[in-house]
């Protein structure tokens, strides 16, 4: 797959509608009452500003200079919502401020969100201004609600839309979810900015589930959970490219999955930089039935990371459904895959960067030695399918991973379980045998010029194949 042709999409649908248009209407929400004090609820004036562009066949509204406090709102078609330089929405701290009669029900998660918007046309956030969620636990406990609901809002939850721009902007503070879209088509993220890291638990990045047609690049994302996450809760990721962007995370920087159901087919990700994400950097996992196939991953530089790669085919079978007797969805696939020129830096976590995540509460002790799970964090590359369903065609070439080392001959010995059915992340598996990479249920599978080091004694073998056809060393 190259990613001329993929970039096909972006000449079709795309182009038309990213280049802004200077003669467009523009509503100021200070026309509409809005008062920037950092302290008035100015949800009614910037959903008038809102109704009334969307009522003159779409515009502007403008958000100068200035802190606004604002609950939910919903964004409607042919409006773009542009923030100043200095200009600030701010998430209101009180959870009766984000009403949900009026939203869809989410298909994964609470309701709550910020800014909404369902079935929407051409719709655009840009600027040069911040959208803070102020989503901390001091005002948005986790699963305080009713009955043990969690309601902690998402900052933007997007359903059903066609022709998105996010274009600049800041985002910051989620209680939940940052940015989350739902079978939309033909988006495109430039240069925006996330600041979502050890605020509160969850804190994604940017999640896409069953989007098509998507462009992401040149944007500088941190996260406390999965930066980058494709999801299909019911239809498959498709023709997605992510380029030139700098990602850190708490956890892993790109995952597919774990909502599964559909599948993910036509990714390509290229020239980024990856690093701090002391639980992974690279997570491929199809275990709720769908395709994984077609995925080209290129030139990533990966600094300070846990587990460099996790490609994982399971049998959770999730089918993400209310219906009780939907049933469980099929063993899914995992092929056609082609990573290149990756150089990764491999980890143990640091612990005094762990315990700045506050709201864990982690105690540090830096006098105590490596652990297993810390160890099991920066495990190897790991390729792994279940008995008698292969993963297949995978392809890793111009490949330097450094690794910390630090494995014992009593690691070499663990027996790793098959754990078909539980969520998949790759620590679950503990401190592996191998120290580089460990394969099973594969076929298929070649190294080409991938050189694996470790910086201290380790010993573990390099290598374990378990249930591997045609593995290919060059």
């Amino acid at each position: 797959m190259k990613t001329s042709v993929l970039a096909l999409f972006f000449i079709i649908y795309a182009l038309p509608f990213y280049a802004a248009s200077a003669e467009k209407e523009v509503f100021n929400i200070n026309d509409f009452g809005a008062i920037a004090d950092g302290q008035t609820l100015n949800t009614k004036a910037l959903q008038s500003a809102i109704d009334a562009c969307h009522a003159e066949s779409g515009g502007i509204v403008r958000v100068p200079a200035g802190k606004y406090v604002i609950g939910t709102i919903k964004l409607k078609s042919k409006v773009t919502l542009s923030l100043d330089y200095g200009a600030k929405l701010l998430g209101s701290t009180d959870i009766q401020d984000y009403p949900t009669k009026d939203l869809r029900p989410a298909r994964e998660g609470q309701a709550e969100c910020l800014i909404y918007a369902e079935d929407a046309m051409d719709i655009r956030l840009e600027g040069l201004g911040v959208i803070d969620g102020r989503g901390s636990p001091e005002f948005f406990k986790k699963r305080a609600g009713p009955a043990g609901k969690d309601d902690r809002p998402r900052l933007i939850r997007f359903e059903s839309c066609e022709k998105v721009t996010f274009s600049g902007i800041t985002y910051k503070n989620p209680a939940f979810w940052g940015i989350h879209l739902i079978d939309c088509k033909d988006v495109h993220f430039s240069a925006v900015t996330t600041r979502f890291r050890n605020n509160h638990y969850n804190n994604d990045g940017i999640d896409l589930d069953g989007c098509e047609n998507v462009l992401i690049e040149n944007c500088d994302i941190q996260a406390g959970d999965d930066a980058v996450c494709l999801k299909s809760s019911l239809n498959p990721c498709r023709n997605i490219i992510i380029r030139d962007c700098v990602i850190s995370s708490n956890t892993a920087a790109i995952k597919f999955g774990t909502s599964s159901y559909g599948g993910f087919i036509n990714i390509d990700i290229s020239n980024c930089y990856i690093h701090d994400c002391p639980m992974g950097a690279i997570k491929l996992q199809c275990v709720d039935g769908g395709r994984l196939e077609n995925i080209s991953i290129s030139r990533l530089k990966m600094e300070e990371v846990g587990c460099p790669l996790f490609i994982r085919l399971g049998d959770r079978g999730s089918n993400f459904s209310r219906k009780r007797d939907a049933g469980k969805r099929p063993v899914g696939s995992i092929k056609n895959i082609h990573i290149s020129d990756i150089e990764a830096e491999v980890v143990i976590e640091d612990r005094e960067k762990a315990a700045r995540a506050h709201y864990k509460k982690l105690k540090i002790d830096l006098t105590k030695g490596i652990t297993e799970k810390e160890k099991a964090k920066a495990g190897p590359i790991m390729i792994t399918g279940i008995p008698d369903q292969y993963i297949g065609d995978v392809l890793l070439e111009n490949i330097a991973i450094s690794y910390p080392g630090h494995g014992t001959a009593e690691n070499s010995n663990n027996v790793v379980a098959e754990d078909i059915t539980r969520y998949p992340e790759q620590y679950f598996f503990g401190v592996l045998p191998s120290w580089g990479a460990y394969i099973r249920h594969a076929k298929n599978i070649t190294f080409k010029n991938v050189t694996l080091s470790t910086r201290n004694q380790d010993a573990r073998k390099m290598i374990i194949l378990d249930d591997v056809e045609n593995f290919l060393h060059q």
